[in-house]
């Protein structure tokens, strides 16, 4: 692919900062640390040899642990921070979502800092204008405009500078958990403008922990740790690994390029045995009609002493196009401990023709972590010789008055 097809080309990466490991208390003590050859500071390298490209019209997440360097990374593309080495490549006009409100003066109104934030995104007095009423009813807040920044909650701040902010005649968005501060709702209009600009050709990089967004948005997934690529993928499989690496250090173990595939992990205690899959059609192995009745069985293994654990069993059913379309949990219906077979039935199956493969969890439900995660852990193929149409049968009645 052309290099003009990628609004984002990032070559070997390196990005370091010095963090002070102890303080001078006068000139005589820097002096001595001088003469012993002493530094006052270690270096933390945040990012070592990343390189990745984003296509143009790309929704792409950036996740990773806490100090990961996926932050970094973002300023890094926004021009807020310089690389040690390397290269970036910004094909196209860029709007940062970072730090929203940067440039707001406390001691203005709502409405003066409209005007000012919009002068700095490059808008004139004019153009402001004409945009202000929509600004303000995007962001619900009409009633406040002529209050001082300074008694605005960090919600409403945030409010007024992102529905400024989407203005922005750029081909290039960049944002990282500008959002948690929103209410539900407003995360909704806000991830709807997302899906309105994707259609228009924008290109968007979204860092986040929410993983659920990662999965509902975005196209292509990087996944960093310790400043290092772990790797470029779908976003379930993204997904996966994230989750493996948010399970204490005692318990991991390197990911391979094998296991970014299909992945095994967990702390223990009690892990999955067996699986089999139990339905009507008995001649040929998990292959179903639509429809068919489906009843999945999961057999454990428990060391000793886990015979008294709290757990739950949750599955997630992935189709062909790596879309999760549905994920039952045994919450509703708590596991007795000690329970060695475990059991999940569909009456009525209701997913439409193709491959489907399901994730298998068992979860510590004092901790919320695994003692076996088992990513697509068996399989299983629907045919029919009706038409239905969508993800899934949802059944219900007709009926006429």
């Amino acid at each position: 692919m052309k290099e003009d097809n990628y609004a984002v080309i990032v070559k070997n990466l390196f990005k370091s900062f010095k963090l002070p490991i102890e303080q001078h208390s006068g000139i005589k003590q820097f002096l001595i640390n001088i003469f012993n050859h002493k530094r006052g500071y270690e270096i933390q390298h945040v990012l070592k040899d990343a390189s990745f490209k984003i296509k143009k019209g790309e929704f792409f997440g950036i996740v990773g642990r806490n100090g990961s360097g996926k932050s970094t990374l973002l300023k890094l593309l926004a021009g807020v921070y310089y690389p040690d080495k390397g290269y970036i490549n910004i094909n196209g006009g860029l709007t940062p979502f970072i730090e929203l409100g940067v440039g707001f003066n406390p001691e203005l109104t709502g409405r003066e800092n409209v005007y000012l934030n919009g002068a700095l995104l490059g808008f004139s007095h004019t153009d402001m204008e004409a945009m202000y009423d929509e600004i303000v009813d995007f962001a619900e807040i009409e009633r406040f405009m002529d209050q001082k920044l300074k008694n605005y909650s960090s919600g409403m701040q945030v409010r007024l500078a992102f529905s400024i902010a989407i203005r922005a005649k750029s081909d290039i968005l960049l944002i990282d958990e500008v959002l948690a501060v929103g209410d539900a709702d407003f995360q909704k209009k806000c991830f709807s403008v997302f899906r309105e600009l994707k259609k228009q050709g924008k290109t968007i990089v979204l860092v986040t922990h929410d993983m659920g967004n990662v999965e509902r948005f975005c196209d292509r997934v990087l996944v960093i740790d310790n400043g290092d690529i772990v790797a470029i993928t779908t976003p379930s499989k993204a997904s996966s690994i994230y989750a493996r690496l948010n399970i204490s250090d005692s318990n991991l173990v390197q990911i391979s390029d094998e296991d970014k595939n299909v992945s095994r992990w967990g702390n223990g205690g009690i892990k999955i045995d067996n699986i089999s899959i139990n339905h009507l059609k008995k001649d040929v192995s998990h292959i179903l009609n639509f429809e068919d009745s489906l009843e999945i069985i999961i057999k454990l293994d428990m060391e000793e002493g886990y015979e008294k654990k709290l757990f739950d069993v949750g599955l997630a059913f992935i189709n062909q196009d790596n879309v999760n379309v549905s994920g039952p949990n045994s919450s509703m219906s708590p596991i007795l401990p000690g329970s060695k077979i475990v059991k999940y039935r569909l009456d009525k199956s209701p997913f439409q023709p193709g491959d489907y493969s399901v994730t298998i969890a068992i979860i510590d439900r004092e901790t919320n972590e695994p003692f076996d995660f088992y990513d697509r852990a068996i399989s299983f193929h629907v045919v029919s010789d009706k038409a239905p149409q969508g993800l899934v049968s949802i059944g219900g009645l007709w009926s006429t008055e």
